[in-house]
């Protein structure tokens, strides 16, 4: 056995998407768990119909200390892999000592990470802009969702996922994620010079959501950590990076550094 993989999924979403991912990892011997964010365990069809009210005021460290909780309970550190906002998580997670090396896929900026790129701004205002955003369950129409997720995909396939896949969402941790240096609590807040695991960050070349100068940024304020932090872009890739055409190249480049680190 190669150890146990903890996958964290992102916003707009539930851990489904991570079904392609859970079923390459577990044919190269991994223990997979892929555990729903709180409140978001039902189909995305039945979240779409139904989203549960408490959704509304979930935020960042309620999510985090839900994960913290899953990998407590395991009987060795496992390895971390999250995308877009389970990429932040995963940041957060290893700033707390917990896992044994992470994989952050496209990842949310943390604390004082430059977001302002005109193509994240437009994939995140419509929840910015919406009024009482910060407690409200806020919807995802098929437009945004393929402008922010699904740019490479033709019409017919994204029409395909967003019905599969997309889901109601938490406005807070937009709100968290966007007022970051206003947040008191700092619910992104990462110590970029903390000893902890390993830590592989990734970046798609045409990702609205999170570009690739935002990873890059993270990756040169790690610097000042004496733990491995490696940066690598897919080449063609958009942040539905985990699933769309190539995703295998990607897990397998993720594989590739996850043994690196055991050995």
């Amino acid at each position: 056995m190669a150890g146990t993989i903890v996958f964290i999924h992102g916003a707009w979403v539930t851990a489904r998407c991570w079904e392609p991912f859970v079923s390459f990892f577990e044919g190269r011997g991994y223990r997979c768990l892929a555990p729903s964010w709180p409140y978001k365990d039902a189909s995305p069809a039945v979240l779409r119909a139904s989203p549960p009210a408490a959704l509304g005021g979930l935020g960042i460290t309620r999510i985090v200390d839900h994960y913290a909780d899953v990998i407590r309970k395991l009987p060795e550190p496992p390895i971390l892999i999250g995308h877009s906002f389970g990429g932040l998580f995963v940041e957060l997670l290893l700033d707390r000592g917990l896992g044994s090396a992470g994989v952050a896929i496209s990842p949310a900026p943390a604390r004082g990470i430059f977001a302002l790129y005109p193509s994240a701004i437009r994939s995140n205002l419509p929840v910015l802009a919406r009024w009482g955003g910060w407690r409200s369950i806020v919807p995802v129409g098929l437009s945004e969702f393929s402008y922010g997720f699904l740019n490479l995909l033709p019409p017919a396939e994204q029409r395909r996922v967003y019905d599969e896949q997309a889901t109601p969402e938490t406005g807070r941790i937009f709100y968290e994620a966007a007022f970051a240096l206003l947040d008191p609590k700092r619910s992104t807040a990462v110590d970029f010079r903390r000893d902890r695991g390993p830590l592989l960050l990734t970046a798609g070349s045409v990702d609205h959501n999170v570009v690739p100068a935002m990873v890059r940024a993270t990756h040169a304020r790690y610097r000042s950590s004496p733990a491995r932090t490696d940066f690598h872009e897919f080449t063609g890739h958009s942040h539905w990076v985990i699933a769309e055409p190539g995703w295998e190249v990607v897990a397998a480049h993720i594989d590739d550094w996850v043994r690196t680190c055991a050995g």
